[in-house]
């Protein structure tokens, strides 16, 4: 009997973990990803009220970066020998992709130490902390989701030398973050 128990208590809790990196149907409207997942819904907004970074802005930015899935991970290098796996292209990991060295600076301040990359709630907090930064330091305004993806795909570094100017993949992919920010905030605007 008290392994039965047990072994529930381990699938329910293996269960829990699934559901907090499973990608949600509905990322196309931010109502009904809300309604389908209210953890994002309660995660995004309380990142807005404590960051100041619209919930449009870090949908997007979570769109285009994870496809809102928790465990997200870039693409691997180019086999060696064209058999041997080698490591991934870098370390981003989770709904922000944050690489490894900034989420560490995170959970050195905000995120107390115990902030993870596939929980939807600390990824949410660390796009709003990070971007809020982006703010402060570079004057780039908290709504303007092309120049902060920008920022926050290069590293604040990297945008003040204008590392994105000979990216045009990467300037095409902020104007897409900025249409879906503006859309996701039009369809909060209806739905609140």
């Amino acid at each position: 009997m008290k392994r039965a128990i047990l072994a529930a208590a381990v699938l329910l809790s293996l269960g829990a973990c699934a559901s907090n990196v499973r990608q949600p149907d509905n990322t196309e409207n931010a109502c009904r990803l809300f309604a389908e997942r209210r953890d994002f819904g309660r995660a995004v907004m309380a990142s807005e009220q404590k960051w100041g970074i619209p919930a449009g802005v870090q949908l997007a930015t979570i769109y285009h970066e994870s496809s809102f899935r928790g465990n997200a991970k870039p693409p691997r290098k180019k086999p060696f020998l064209f058999i041997i796996p080698r490591g991934r292209i870098s370390s981003a990991y989770g709904y922000s992709q944050a690489l490894d060295g900034t989420w560490d600076e995170y959970r050195a301040g905000p995120g107390r130490g115990v902030a993870r990359r596939d929980n939807i709630h600390d990824a949410a907090d660390f796009i709003g902390w990070y971007m809020a930064g982006t703010s402060r330091s570079l004057g780039v305004s908290p709504d303007d989701a092309y120049n902060q993806y920008l920022a926050y795909h290069e590293g604040r570094g990297g945008y003040s030398r204008g590392s994105y100017r000979s990216k045009s993949w990467l300037k095409s992919t902020a104007s897409r973050v900025e249409r879906r920010s503006e859309l996701y905030q039009l369809q909060l605007t209806a739905c609140r």
